[in-house]
């Protein structure tokens, strides 16, 4: 398949996402969507049509399984979106699923420890346990951990940011030996999109100055911070569509079924912003940080230049 029809192939679920009937978006899947070589190195990979936990496996096998980016002895944080007091129908939180099938790989991998967390907009005790992210993190041996006091995080320099010079980010993640960014994929009503790069305000204490300084700039320049993700993984299970950040009805959210993982946060989010136009027009025009996190270097936006795996379950 042509790279440049990525985004109209990688809508595997066209069928969830409104007009297309499944039948019809599965006989699209079904046009070349296996890569010649699998044995070769992905940049990118999509995977549609699955469960969150099993998209994930197949994503990640397909990147060459995940002790390529978790080693014996490594403290891992896994950051998901846990912002919002809302249940998982409403896709305003990463799916637990997911999560929960990611903090188990980093164990099987060999992972002395797993932590987990978010700086929530809601209450953290009420977004943690009612996104379901909680149990299912320590139902996988996770440990979670506040992120609601000031003390908890630590002051880092980003050189490269040109409206953010300086943020505190929290100490799980500056503290880990890696960590893992896991946005859900949804509209925002100031960003545009929350997908992996805008996950990055889930990690960092004054949000106040990024909405005060050129929104768009400070999420690219706060992705300069040294110590990045080794995996994007981005969960667009459900998507929702409208009313995001946290949704006012079931409404706002389509069951999208897609999963998208890779190394550039810039090609992740590239990607994922291309799918989401799929069930609503959101041109990357708007959403103008992956362009800006492209212009700082910290990924590409040119997704006919990399090797993009696309499959379906």
């Amino acid at each position: 398949m042509d790279r440049r029809n990525f985004l109209r192939a990688v809508a595997l679920t066209g069928a969830a996402l409104t007009t297309v009937k499944e039948t019809d978006a599965m006989s699209v899947l079904t046009q070349s969507f296996e890569t010649a070589n699998a044995a070769k190195k992905y940049d990118l990979v999509a995977v549609m049509g699955g469960e969150p936990e099993a998209m994930f496996r197949k994503a990640i096998a397909e990147m060459g399984g995940i002790s390529n980016f978790i080693s014996k002895g490594d403290k891992v944080c896994v950051k998901p979106n846990i912002g919002w007091d809302q249940p998982v129908e409403m896709a305003a939180n990463t799916n637990p699923k997911l999560v929960e099938e990611i903090i188990k790989q980093c164990f099987d991998a060999g992972a002395a420890e797993v932590t987990v967390f978010d700086h929530t907009c809601d209450d953290w005790r009420k977004s943690y346990a009612n996104s379901g992210i909680e149990e299912a993190a320590k139902k996988a041996g996770a440990k979670m951990v506040p992120a609601h006091q000031e003390s908890y995080y630590k002051t880092v320099s980003l050189p490269k940011g040109r409206s953010l010079k300086t943020t505190k980010i929290h100490q799980a993640i500056v503290d880990c030996d890696k960590w893992i960014n896991v946005p859900v994929l949804k509209n925002h009503g100031g960003a545009q999109l929350t997908i992996s790069m805008k996950n990055y305000m889930g990690i960092v204490w004054d949000r106040g100055f990024f909405h005060a300084n050129d929104l768009q700039q400070c999420i690219a320049d706060v992705c300069t911070y040294p110590k990045k993700p080794v995996l994007n993984i981005v969960d667009a299970y459900r998507l929702m569509k409208t009313s995001g950040p946290r949704g006012r009805s079931l409404s706002d959210v389509v069951l999208s079924k897609g999963l998208f993982i890779s190394q550039d946060i810039v090609a992740a989010d590239t990607a994922a912003a291309n799918f989401f136009n799929q069930a609503r027009e959101m041109p990357l025009d708007k959403v103008t940080h992956i362009s800006k996190g492209e212009e700082l270097g910290i990924g590409t936006m040119k997704l006919d230049n990399l090797n993009i795996r696309r499959l379906r379950i």
